[in-house]
């Protein structure tokens, strides 16, 4: 892909590769939003890490982990699957999920010696959010949605480069 000087992807992304002088992970499911943010990643010729969560809750998660890897080895990254073993909850498996998944990157990014992980969330995830939150009969402060940074982990960041951007334009980017 040739990059555009304006390119709004690879605009959102530029800031957060690097700014840590610490290894960066990226959060790749394989979905649009985080296959577009490995792929800008690897167009900006940045040095980063991949991590996919394996929940085990279909019968496709494994192989599809599997295919980021593939993809990004195809790119030069290195690739690390994150599985979720052990007993699932029979209720709240979503926060269950989730709670996992930022447990397993924030101890595979200590691991490896990464300051930051990235997430492909976009301005839609934040839409359903904060609607999941009212919904839920939550305050204020949860009304406020997700924040584009907050700590996982002790000298661990999480960061959204692409929450002020849309789905679709991710999805024009891929």
């Amino acid at each position: 892909m040739t990059a555009l000087p304006d390119d709004p992807v690879l605009r959102a992304l530029r800031p957060w590769l690097g700014r840590s002088g610490r290894v960066v992970l990226l959060a790749v499911s394989g979905g649009p939003d985080s296959s577009a943010l490995m792929h800008a990643a690897a167009a900006l010729g940045a040095s980063v890490r991949v991590a996919t969560v394996d929940h085990g809750l279909r019968p496709d998660s494994g192989p599809e982990a599997e295919d980021v890897g593939r993809a990004a080895r195809a790119l030069g990254l290195a690739h690390a699957l994150l599985a979720w073993t052990g007993p699932k909850p029979g209720t709240a498996l979503q926060d269950a999920a989730r709670a996992a998944r930022y447990r397993l990157l924030a101890a595979h990014a200590a691991a490896i010696g990464a300051g930051l992980v990235l997430t492909g969330h976009t301005q839609d995830d934040q839409a359903e959010t904060v609607l999941m939150r009212l919904a839920a009969g939550s305050g204020p402060a949860g009304l406020a949605g997700m924040r584009t940074e907050r700590p996982l982990a002790p000298g661990i960041t999480l960061g959204r480069p692409f929450l002020a951007l849309s789905k679709a334009t991710l999805m024009a980017w891929c």
